[in-house]
C-alpha cells in the first residue's frame, strides 16, 4: 500500500504533509503535490496532517483517479522536503469539490 495525493490538493498546496514525511517522497508542481508510490513507505504520518484531507491510502476507491498523476508526476516534478508558503488563496479553495480541470502539469518550485 502507498498513500495518493487527490485533487483536494489542488490550489491548496498546504505542505503540512510534507514536514512530517521521513522519507521524503513527496514532490512538488505549480499548483499541488503528488507523492511517490515507490518511495512512500505506508506510514500514514501525512494522511491526518493534511487540511485539505487530499491524502489518502491506495486502497481508497477515491485513490485510483488519482494513482496514476501521482507516479507519473513524481518522476518528473522536484522532490519537495520543507514546508513552504501556501497559496495567498489557500483557504479559499480548501473544500471546493470537482478541482481537477485546474490541474496543471507544470513543476513546482521546492
Amino acid at each position: 500500500m502507498t498513500y495518493v495525493v487527490l485533487e483536494n490538493c489542488i490550489k491548496c498546496k498546504y505542505m503540512d504533509c510534507v514536514e512530517v514525511c521521513p522519507v521524503d517522497c513527496f514532490y512538488v508542481g505549480e499548483n499541488m503535490l503528488v507523492i511517490h508510490p515507490d518511495e512512500c513507505i505506508d506510514c500514514g504520518v501525512c494522511e491526518p496532517e493534511c487540511p485539505a484531507e487530499a491524502i489518502v491510502p491506495d486502497s481508497d476507491d477515491r485513490a485510483a483517479a488519482w494513482a496514476e498523476a501521482n507516479r507519473t508526476y513524481s518522476t518528473q516534478w522536484p522532490n519537495i522536503t520543507r514546508k513552504g508558503e501556501p497559496p495567498v488563496d489557500a483557504d479559499e479553495w480548501k473544500d471546493k469539490p470537482d478541482k481537477a480541470e485546474l490541474f496543471s502539469p507544470a513543476p513546482g518550485k521546492p
